[in-house]
């Protein structure tokens, strides 16, 4: 009998523990069957840069994955895939889109929902137009704020079509004649708002010998070196005897001996065509009568060094117009046929004049 009880209480125990459970757990998954997602939107994050960039936060309560649509562009770059609290970013032309965002539950239920976007782009600003001119031909330059590109319109023609301007790029233009221009420069968005500027431009005609002061075409430029070295174009302070012309050049001598002037020349001087320099020139005070003048030729086109076509003539009187003239062909170091780019003016180098004045005009080549 004591064996038999010892069997039925190890059956009662093994039965009990095969049939017990711990409380809380529950192996009934059904409630998934019914999941949705609820609460579903979008945040939108429009960039004001011009670039189009929109960032899309899809939004819902119970969503495992979102799937963007953004109703613009083709094949994978249409679309996008998102987790929960995470964007996709696109790339918009400006205008007015669909965008659908596909929301889907832990059962993979799906659930859609669409949103109007609109992307408008802002005009450009700070529009900065920089123009380069040699003798007839202009380079244009611009810079902006937001601009996608930029159209130029160079102000020459009638009914005329802007020419593309690529950002930090340059556009060129011949213009057939000397004149002044409003060129005008319509910097883009990349959609409908735009910003323009104009500015009037002159176009000279090449500067070259002759010199006269008269042609109001050409830029008769002189530039200065020395301590209050002077150039000027004036009124002929005496239109008389070998010079009736209406302006001249007034030099005004500059606080250091070797003060002067520089004009680089667009039509080169080729000494195959004259080996003279002749200059009108008026001195007003009898005290500078023997003072000199230099004309000195630099910039060789064969890549002299400058210092070699330099010659001096002096006034012979004063109150009146008178002509000095240079003879390179006396110079061994001025080639036959070298071609000079700049013309270099100076006046009583030997001496302390400054402030002198004295007045040049027709400066011209010969034979």
């Amino acid at each position: 009998m004591k064996k038999t009880f010892i069997i039925f209480g190890l059956s009662a125990l093994i039965l009990s523990t095969v049939g017990c459970k711990k409380d809380g757990i529950d192996d009934d998954t059904s409630f998934l069957e019914t999941a949705t997602t609820t609460k579903t939107g979008k945040i939108f994050d429009i960039s004001n840069d011009n670039s189009g960039n929109v960032k899309i936060t899809p939004t819902g309560e119970g969503a495992s994955s979102f799937t963007v649509k953004f109703g613009h562009g083709a094949g994978a770059a249409a679309q996008a895939d998102v987790t929960p609290g995470n964007s996709a970013t696109h790339a918009y032309p400006e205008g007015n889109y669909t965008v659908t965002i596909i929301s889907k539950s832990l059962t993979g239920k799906e659930t859609s929902n669409d949103y109007p976007l609109q992307v408008v782009y802002r005009a450009p600003e700070n529009l900065t137009v920089t123009t380069t001119q040699t003798v007839h031909n202009l380079k244009v330059k611009a810079t902006s704020l937001y601009a996608a590109s930029y159209l130029v319109y160079f102000g020459d023609v009638a009914n005329e079509t802007g020419t593309p301007l690529a950002a930090g790029a340059e556009v060129s233009h011949d213009y057939a004649n000397a004149g002044t221009y409003n060129v005008k420069v319509v910097a883009l968005s990349g959609g409908a708002a735009k910003t323009e500027k104009t500015t009037a431009v002159t176009i000279f005609n090449p500067l070259g010998l002759p010199i006269t002061f008269d042609d109001n075409t050409i830029n008769y430029f002189f530039g200065t070196f020395g301590g209050n070295q002077q150039f000027a174009t004036v009124a002929n302070p005496n239109a008389s005897g070998l010079n009736a012309s209406a302006k001249v050049g007034k030099f005004t001598r500059g606080n250091e001996s070797w003060s002067g002037t520089y004009t680089p020349l667009d039509v080169a001087i080729d000494m195959a065509n004259g080996k003279k320099i002749k200059v009108l020139a008026y001195n007003p005070d009898p005290a500078l009568i023997g003072a000199q003048l230099n004309v000195e030729l630099e910039a060789a086109v064969s890549g002299a060094p400058n210092g070699g076509a330099i010659l001096k003539k002096a006034f012979t009187t004063s109150g009146a117009w008178e002509e000095l003239v240079f003879d390179f062909s006396t110079l061994p170091t001025v080639p036959a046929t070298e071609k000079y780019k700049q013309l270099v003016l100076r006046f009583n180098d030997a001496v302390n004049g400054a402030g002198a004045v004295i007045y040049v005009d027709n400066i011209r080549q010969t034979n």
